[in-house]
C-alpha cells in the first residue's frame, strides 16, 4: 500500500522535465550544468535537487576521424571508447583526451549498429545489413562471423539483422534483432554458432475493447486488425553479475526489465520514459536509462528513482544537452558517457560530491556494511535533508542496527511505509516482551475492582449517586435524540418509523452528529497513523474540509427531497434531513477504533482497518437506502427509482454550478480587464 507512488505523473514526466530543463541558464560546462536535476519524493512527485552529474567533456572525434551517424559505444575499464561508427561502416576505438587508438573492421563491416568488448579485449559488433555478428580480437584481427542461427526453433522465416549485442563470462551471446519480436536471441560461440533460444521474451497485453472486438469480428476483419505480438526490446546491457537490462518503448512499467538466468523481470522501476533508447549498468548495484531526446535516469537495484536529468537540445548547442540518444555507458570512475547519433558526438559527464557520496553508501549498504553507509548518508543530508532516497537508506541502516525507534523516524521522514511498517513491528514486539506481564496484572486488577465495586454497590448502593446523575442528565432532550439515533444504527426500520411517524427527528442531535462527524473525520484524516494518512505531512485542508461535508449533505438533502416531492414521497426536508444525518452514527461511533488501530498496526494487519472502513461506509449505505424508503414510504421499486433520479440531479446541479462559476469568473475578468483599461487611459 503506498509503497511507491509511482504511478500518478508518469505521463506527463518527459514534458514536465523539458518545461523545467528550458528554464536552465546556460553556464560554463564544468561549473555549472545547463539543466536542472530533478528527484522522485516519497509522495511521488518530482522535485529539485542538486545537480548529480556535470559535463566533462564533449568528443566529436579520435585525432582526425570524424564519426558518422554512431549507433552505439562502449567504454571498457582501461578507459578505452569502442564507437560503432554506423556512417563509416567501422568500429572506431579512442579515449577520453579524444586520441585514436584504433580502427577495427574497416572493408568488413556493412552497417556496425551495436559493440561490446568483453574483459580480454574481444570486439563484438552486430552488422545489421551484414546479417551476421563479427567477432575480433583486440588487435582488431577478425577471429569469427556468426550468421544466421540455422535450427529450425530461429524460425525460417525470420531474417537475421542484429543490432545490439552483450556478451558474458562464457561467450555467450545475447542479441536483439530488428522485427525479431520473439525476444532476445542467445547465440552460444560453440561449433560455430550455436542457437540456445530466446531469451527475455516480452508479452504482448490487450485491452479488454480489442479482446472484445476480436471475439465477434469476422475472420476478415481480425485479418485487418494490428496483430497482437510482442515489442522488441530497443537497447540492452549486462552486469558484473551476468543479468541482462533491457528497455523497451510502449511498454510502460515494464520499459525497464533486469532479466534473471529465467528471464525473468525481477525489477520494478518507480518510473518510465516513453522514448527510452539505452540501459548501462553502474558499479553500485545501480542502472542508467538513457531516453531519445536527451534525459537520463538513474535508479538503484530496487528501481526507486535516484536522479533525472538531462535534456533535450532546442538549437543553442549547448553542452551537456542532445539531440538523438543512441548509446549510454559507464566507465569506473562513474563518469557516463552518451552518444549522441544526432550530433555524431559523445558527451561525458562526472558525479558530482554529492553523487560520490550517495553512490559510497550505495556500495556500502548493498555489501551489508550498514553501519559504514550511515557516514556518507549523513553527508548527503546535510547537503539536502530532503532527499527521500538517502532518509530511506539512513531508516533501513538503523534498522539493521536493530535502533527501531531511528528506523521509524527516518522512514517516515522518505514516506518509506515499507521500512516504517518493519520497524513498528518490532518496535511493538519490544513493547509487548517489556509491558505484557504489566498489563495482564493491570487487566486482573481491574477486574478484581470491578467485582468489589459491584459488591459493595449491592450491599450499601454507593453508585447510586452516579446513577442518579446519569439518569438526570439521560432527560435531557439532546442526550434522548443523541441515544435515539444509536437506536436508528442498530434497528434502522423501527428508527425510520419513529422519525416519520413518531416526530424522533430532532434538528439539535441532527447538527450535533454532523459536527461529530467532521470532526472525526478531520482528527482521522490529519492525525492517524503514518501508514494510514493519504495526505502530505503538514497540509491542512480544515474549510475545504467543512465546506464538502456542508455542501454534499445538502446537496444531497435537497436533491432528495426535491425527487421525492415529485415522486409522492412523504418526507419533509426535517425528515429526510435528519434520517441522513442519523446515517452518519456508524462513522462516529466506530472511527475511533479505526484511528486507534491506525497507529498500532503495521502492513500485515492491514486488513483490519480495511475491514472497519467497509463495515462503516457499508452500514452507513444500508441505513440511507432504509431511509429514503421508510421515511417516504415507497416500496423497493421505487426506492431504487428515486435514488437513481436523487443522482443525477446532484450530477446535474453539480454541472449548473460550474457552468455558472465559469461564466462569473469570465465575467470577472472582463471587469477587470475593461477596468485596468480605465485606468490606463485616465493615467495617460
Amino acid at each position: 500500500m503506498k509503497m511507491r507512488k509511482r504511478h500518478f505523473k508518469r505521463a506527463a514526466l518527459s514534458l514536465l522535465v523539458t518545461i523545467l530543463a528550458l528554464t536552465g541558464l546556460e553556464l560554463p560546462a564544468r561549473a555549472e550544468s545547463p539543466y536542472r536535476t530533478f528527484t522522485f519524493d516519497g509522495y511521488g512527485s518530482l522535485i529539485q535537487t542538486q545537480s548529480a552529474y556535470l559535463p566533462y567533456e564533449t568528443i566529436t572525434k579520435f585525432d582526425e576521424e570524424a564519426l558518422s551517424g554512431p549507433s552505439d559505444l562502449c567504454v571498457t575499464d582501461d578507459g578505452e571508447i569502442y564507437v560503432a561508427d554506423t556512417g563509416n561502416a567501422r568500429i572506431v576505438v579512442g579515449d577520453l583526451e579524444g586520441n585514436l587508438i584504433k580502427i577495427v573492421g574497416e572493408g568488413e563491416l556493412v552497417t556496425p549498429r551495436g559493440v561490446y568488448v568483453t574483459a580480454d579485449k574481444h570486439i563484438y559488433v552486430a552488422d545489421r545489413d551484414a546479417g551476421a555478428i563479427f567477432e575480433f580480437d583486440q588487435n582488431g584481427a577478425l577471429l569469427n562471423r556468426y550468421g544466421k542461427p540455422e535450427s529450425p526453433l530461429y524460425g525460417e522465416a525470420l531474417s537475421f539483422m542484429p543490432i545490439k549485442l552483450v556478451v558474458n563470462d562464457a561467450g555467450i551471446m545475447y542479441v536483439i534483432c530488428e522485427s525479431n519480436t520473439n525476444g532476445i536471441v542467445e547465440i552460444s560461440p560453440i561449433e560455430g554458432g550455436t542457437f540456445l533460444g530466446y531469451f527475455g521474451t516480452n508479452s504482448a497485453s490487450s485491452s479488454p475493447l480489442v479482446v472484445l472486438r476480436r471475439m465477434f469480428a469476422t475472420k476478415a476483419q481480425r485479418a485487418r486488425m494490428v496483430s497482437n505480438i510482442p515489442s522488441t526490446p530497443d537497447n540492452l546491457c549486462i552486469d558484473d553479475k551476468g543479468l541482462i537490462y533491457t528497455v523497451t518503448r510502449g511498454e510502460r512499467n515494464d520499459t525497464l526489465k533486469r532479466l534473471n538466468i529465467a528471464g525473468k523481470n525481477v525489477i520494478e522501476p518507480e518510473t518510465y520514459d516513453e522514448i527510452p533508447a539505452a540501459v548501462a549498468a553502474g558499479n553500485h548495484d545501480n542502472v542508467f536509462l538513457a531516453s531519445q531526446n536527451g534525459y537520463i535516469y538513474e535508479f538503484n537495484n530496487e528501481g526507486d528513482s535516484l536522479f533525472v536529468f538531462g535534456g533535450a537540445d532546442d538549437g543553442s548547442q549547448r553542452v551537456g544537452l542532445c539531440t538523438l540518444v543512441s548509446a549510454i555507458d559507464v566507465d569506473p570512475q562513474d563518469r557516463l558517457y552518451i552518444l549522441d547519433s544526432d550530433k555524431s558526438q559523445i558527451q561525458v559527464f562526472e558525479p558530482t560530491e554529492f553523487t560520490n557520496l550517495l553512490h559510497e553508501a550505495l556500495n556500502l549498504y548493498s555489501t551489508g556494511r550498514y553501519t559504514e553507509s550511515k557516514a556518507p548518508l549523513e553527508e548527503v543530508l546535510k547537503m539536502n535533508s530532503m532527499f527521500d532516497y538517502a532518509n530511506q537508506a539512513m531508516g533501513r541502516a538503523y534498522f539493521q542496527e536493530e535502533n527501531y525507534d531511528q528506523a521509524k523516524r527516518y522512514a517516515k521522514l522518505a514516506k518509506d511505509y515499507t521500512g516504517y511498517s518493519d520497524a513498528s513491528w518490532e518496535v511493538r514486539n519490544l513493547w509487548l516482551k517489556r509491558y505484557i506481564v504489566p498489563v495482564i496484572w493491570a487487566v486482573v486488577l481491574l477486574f478484581v475492582l470491578k467485582k468489589l465495586v459491584d459488591y459493595f454497590d449491592r450491599k450499601k448502593r454507593i453508585l447510586d449517586p452516579l446513577r442518579a446523575l446519569c439518569g438526570s442528565v439521560g432527560q435531557w432532550k439532546a442526550v434522548k435524540d443523541l441515544r435515539y439515533a444509536w437506536y436508528f444504527m442498530r434497528h434502522p426500520i423501527d428508527g425510520c418509523y419513529g422519525i416519520a411517524r413518531e416526530g424522533r427527528a430532532s434538528l439539535t442531535a441532527a447538527n450535533i452528529l454532523v459536527v461529530l462527524f467532521m470532526l472525526e473525520y478531520m482528527i482521522n484524516k490529519y492525525l492517524c497513523g503514518f501508514l494510514q494518512k493519504t495526505i502530505r505531512e503538514g497540509r491542512y485542508e480544515i474549510l475545504t474540509d467543512i465546506g464538502m461535508v456542508v455542501v454534499v449533505l445538502a446537496a444531497l438533502t435537497a436533491c432528495n427531497y426535491l425527487v421525492c416531492t415529485i415522486n409522492d414521497g412523504e418526507g419533509t426536508v426535517k425528515k429526510i434531513f435528519c434520517s441522513f444525518t442519523y446515517c452518519l452514527t456508524p462513522y462516529v461511533t466506530l472511527i475511533p477504533v479505526v484511528f486507534a488501530l491506525s497507529h498500532i498496526v503495521t502492513n500485515n494487519e492491514q486488513f483490519l482497518v480495511n475491514f472497519t472502513y467497509y463495515l462503516i461506509f457499508g452500514w452507513m449505505a444500508v441505513l440511507f437506502v432504509l431511509a429514503v424508503k421508510e421515511v417516504n414510504n415507497y416500496t423497493a421499486q421505487e426506492t431504487f427509482k428515486v435514488l437513481c433520479l436523487t443522482a443525477f440531479t446532484i450530477l446535474i446541479m453539480a454541472l449548473l454550478i460550474f457552468i455558472i462559476y465559469v461564466l462569473w469568473a469570465q465575467v470577472f475578468e472582463f471587469i477587470l480587464a475593461i477596468g485596468g483599461e480605465v485606468v490606463y487611459r485616465i493615467g495617460n
